[in-house]
Order: C-alpha cells, then sequence, then structure tokens
C-alpha cells in the first residue's frame, strides 16, 4: 500500500474570510471536534466510522433553553461554521491536536465567542490549556455542561471547572444523535455500556495521574434502547473493554439478541476464557472483536501492568473468537523496551499464521500524565513534546534496543506487509464461502484509501457502505439460527466476516 496523502487529510481547512464584524448569537453553542492529520499507513475509512460519543453526550446534557450545534472537522465538510455565530464554543481537546483546537479557540475568541475546553488534554496539561479558553472542565464534562451555561448566562463564568467520573453512568442523558450528519458516518450508532477498564496499563490514558475511572455498567435495557431507536444494523462499541465484567456482557448480550442487528467492540483476549460467553456474544450479533495484544512477549505485558493471558496462549484464543464467527483486529504496540529489531517480522508472521482479519499496529507513545511518560522522562529518553506527533505513528522517545529510525521503519513495514495483496490473501477465512467477503472487506478497507477520501469528501460514506453492513446483517442472522442449534463445540459453522471493523 502506497502512503498516499491528499491535502484535506493532512492539513486542517481553513477559516472563512468573511467572517468579519459578526456578532454572537445569545445561547447559541457550537461543540467542535478539532482537525487531526492522518496517518497515510492506516486506512482513512477508521476517522468516518462512528461519530464522537462525548460530544453527542455533551450536547444532550444542553439546557433546553440553548440551542446547540455538533461540527466535526475530519469529515471534510468546509471551513468551520460562523452563522449563527455561537455564544459558545466548546472544543475537546486530545494531546494530538491540541494545536489545532487552540488555533480555533483563538480564531471564535477574537470574534466575540466564550471558549470552553475540556477533553484529555486538558486533564493531564491544564496549565497548558488555561490561556486558550474562557473555562475549561477537567475530567468528565457531561454534568459540569449546564453549570458552566448558567454561571456563563449570570455572568459568573469560572475558570475552572471539575467533573466527577464517579457519578453513576446510567444517570448520564442518551446523546444527541439527530444533530449527526448521518450520511457522513458508516453508522451513528456508537454506543457505550460500561465505562473503565479493569486494566490499568502504563502506556494507556486511562492510567493518567489524576483520572479516577471505577468500572460502571448502565442497565441493560438502557443500551437496548439506544441501539433500537437507532435506525441503524450496525452499531460500535466504544467501551474501553465491553468484556472487563463478563457476567454483564452475558447480560447485555442476551438484551440485544432479539434486535437482529450487529455490533462490534473491543475487548481483551481473556474474555475467551469462557467459551460459552463468546458464544453468547455471537448469538447476540459480534461480528468483530477489537483485541488489545499489545506485544507477544510476556515480559512487556508484565512491564505495562496488564493483566492478561500468556501470549503463548494467544493462537488458541483467537480460534475460540473464529470458530464462533468473530473476526479479530488484533492491536499490537511495537517499541517496548524488551523489543528488538526483529519484532516486526515476528508480529506479521505471528497475525498471518493466526489469519487475523485486520491487524492496527501503535508506536509506544508516552502520553503526558501516564506512569510511561514519568519512566521516559526520568531516564532522559523523551525526545520533544511536539504533542501533534504522540500520535502513535511517530517515534517520540528513545528505544531501549533500536534507534528511533529503525522503529519508524518497522511500523511503516508492518502496515505495508499486512496491507500487501499476499498478507491479504495468506490470512483469508479457512472456509471457502467467507473468502469473497473477506477479501472484498479487506480491499474496500484497507487498500483504498483513494475511495475512502472521496467517500468522505462527497458525503457518500453511509451511501456506499450501509447496504453491505445490511448484507452482512442479514448473512449473520442466517450464522446465528446454525449456532442456535449447534451443540458441537467447537460449532461446526462457517465463518462469518463483518462488513465494519
Amino acid at each position: 500500500m502506497s502512503a498516499w496523502m491528499p491535502k484535506s487529510m493532512r492539513l486542517p481547512p481553513e477559516f472563512d474570510r468573511r467572517a468579519v464584524n459578526v456578532r454572537p448569537m445569545p445561547r447559541e453553542a457550537l461543540l467542535i471536534n478539532p482537525f487531526y492529520p492522518k496517518d497515510p499507513h492506516a486506512s482513512f475509512g477508521k476517522h468516518v466510522l462512528t461519530p464522537s460519543l462525548a460530544l453527542t453526550s455533551i450536547a444532550a446534557a444542553t439546557p433546553s433553553n440553548w440551542n446547540v450545534r455538533y461540527w466535526d472537522e475530519n469529515l471534510l465538510h468546509g471551513a468551520p461554521p460562523w452563522q449563527p455565530f455561537p455564544e459558545v464554543v466548546g472544543i475537546t481537546v486530545h494531546l494530538t491536536f491540541a494545536d489545532r483546537a487552540y488555533a480555533l479557540a483563538e480564531w471564535y475568541r477574537e470574534r466575540g465567542a466564550t471558549i470552553i475546553m475540556g477533553g484529555l488534554h486538558v486533564l493531564s496539561c491544564p496549565e497548558e490549556v488555561r490561556p486558550h479558553a474562557d473555562a475549561i472542565v477537567v475530567g468528565e464534562g457531561v454534568h459540569a455542561w449546564p453549570q458552566v451555561l448558567r454561571d456563563l448566562e449570570n455572568g459568573q463564568l469560572q475558570p475552572v471547572y471539575h467533573g466527577s467520573y464517579r457519578t453513576p453512568y446510567r444517570d448520564d442523558p442518551p446523546p444527541r444523535r439527530d444533530l449527526l450528519p448521518r450520511d457522513s458516518f458508516l453508522t451513528t450508532a456508537s454506543l457505550i455500556a460500561t465505562r473503565g477498564c479493569h486494566n490499568r496499563c502504563g502506556f494507556c490514558y486511562l492510567s493518567t495521574a489524576g483520572l479516577h475511572m471505577p468500572y460502571h455498567m448502565r442497565d441493560v435495557q438502557q443500551v437496548v434502547d439506544e441501539f433500537q431507536a437507532d435506525d441503524q444494523p450496525y452499531a460500535v462499541f466504544i467501551d474501553n473493554n465491553l468484556g472487563s465484567k463478563p457476567d454483564y456482557l452475558r447480560a447485555l448480550c442476551r438484551g440485544l439478541r432479539p434486535l437482529e442487528k450487529i455490533w462490534s467492540a473491543a475487548v481483551s483476549i481473556d474474555v475467551t476464557d469462557d467459551p460459552s460467553l463468546v458464544r453468547e456474544m455471537a448469538l447476540a450479533g459480534c461480528t468483530g472483536v477489537f483485541v488489545g495484544f499489545e506485544s507477544l512477549q510476556n515480559d512487556n505485558i508484565v512491564d505495562a501492568g496488564k493483566k492478561s493471558p500468556r501470549t503463548e496462549d494467544y493462537a488458541q484464543r483467537v480460534r475460540i473468537l473464529h470458530d464462533h464467527g468473530i473476526q479479530v483486529n488484533g492491536s499490537f504496540v511495537l517499541g517496548f523496551d524488551e523489543d528488538t529489531p526483529d519484532v516486526f517480522e515476528r508480529t506479521a508472521d505471528w497475525i498471518e499464521t493466526n489469519r487475523l482479519e485486520c491487524a492496527t499496529f501503535h508506536i509506544l507513545t508516552p502520553y503526558p500524565g501516564t506512569p510511561l511518560f514519568a519512566q521516559m522522562e526520568q531516564e532522559n529518553r523523551i525526545l520533544h513534546r511536539d504533542w501533534s506527533r504522540y500520535d502513535t505513528g511517530h517515534v517520540v522517545f528513545q528505544p531501549r534496543h533500536m534507534t528511533a529510525e529503525q522503529l519508524a521503519e518497522g511500523y511503516a513495514w508492518c502496515y505495508r506487509r499486512l496491507f500487501s495483496h499476499a498478507s491479504i490473501w495468506a490470512r483469508r477465512p479457512g472456509d471457502p464461502h467467507a473468502v469473497l467477503p473477506y477479501l472484498a472487506m479487506s480491499y474496500l478497507y484497507k487498500r483504498s484509501n483513494w475511495f475512502w477520501h472521496w467517500l468522505i469528501r462527497t458525503r457518500l460514506t453511509a451511501r456506499v457502505w450501509r447496504p453491505l453492513v445490511e448484507i452482512t446483517r442479514r448473512r449473520h442472522i442466517r450464522f446465528r439460527s446454525r449456532l442456535a442449534i449447534s451443540t458441537d463445540s467447537p460449532p461446526p459453522i462457517r465463518h462469518v466476516v463483518s462488513a465494519g471493523v
């Protein structure tokens, strides 16, 4: 796969020069997800898979006497909106697009808008963010947002608000999906049933100092009703780890099963401890899982502080998922302290041997505020603090057993190999009936960035992709009927491949 990169996927949209002598409209709020440069080695499709659940949830908490709009710069819809000009602009800030968030804040602020910033970067680097905003929200923002707007109305806006993740998750309002440009996403059904994770990996943003996120679960019926209300055949659960509480996942699956829809989710590989739970997932419509394998070396897993089965057991656990028709998107982190230059080929070989349908690679990235960042800083291994390159696609620290250049090239090589014709063919399903759908998914998703760019730019993502998802849903319903009557373990069934990754 060539690293083709159009300008619109590399640079943010320009501001509209006509926005002069504007006057903010009272009680008009605009919520913005800033632009971030795309990785030319990965698929552009993943950036329009689902909308930002954080912003649609904030929108749902907006008081009824306010009008609220949603804007995602990554949908390539043009310049940031300014008609009507908002009184308040809420901007979510991640370290990789912090500079763009600051540029947006400055542009709207110069024209009279009040700027509110929240997000993970606000939590980890509040002193850096504060000068760019009239107020910042540190932590969970859904319950803080109404207070921010009330204080603004009363002329009592505070510089800092604190939100807690300890409030019952079931009390959060359902997200405002009616605000979304539905044609621009593969699915607008981005769901979240749980908050938190039973792991606290040292490199993960969940380990950021000051972030206290206990594992909370929403009522199963809430999740079911939300999925049913959004007229979509396919949902993506964006939970950090949907399988942290197996009993809850089982109950959720039983609630979802009557809907006859399909879904995918992120889980840890220990969800396969109980194959009967995997069966419940398949019967409920799970067509794919995103699994953070992280590394194939046990020492790296231990150093990261992750609770995980032994890496030599990964292969048989992948087979359990495949036996139940669930495709696996494996996530691998490159550059751990035990990694040597042979890690790239060893990882790619393992992925092909075990026929993972998809793989996602990340360069180890020490996010500010995490234990990994503190360790790297103490060892004087942080190369720079250009947050825009802290995107898991660039090397920002000195690896222990290779050069930074070797790590960068190895990362790019992994994508070239896994997206190659030979690798796609080598990883085809064992069942001949599943090969064609798998190839269609692989080539559309992995080797068609030019096509994805055209779909995104012309707002045809949903129109082209959702019919393929509907075909997959119907195939999966037939698959479930066979699985439901099967008493064998593993079940003698055909492999099913999802149209969504």
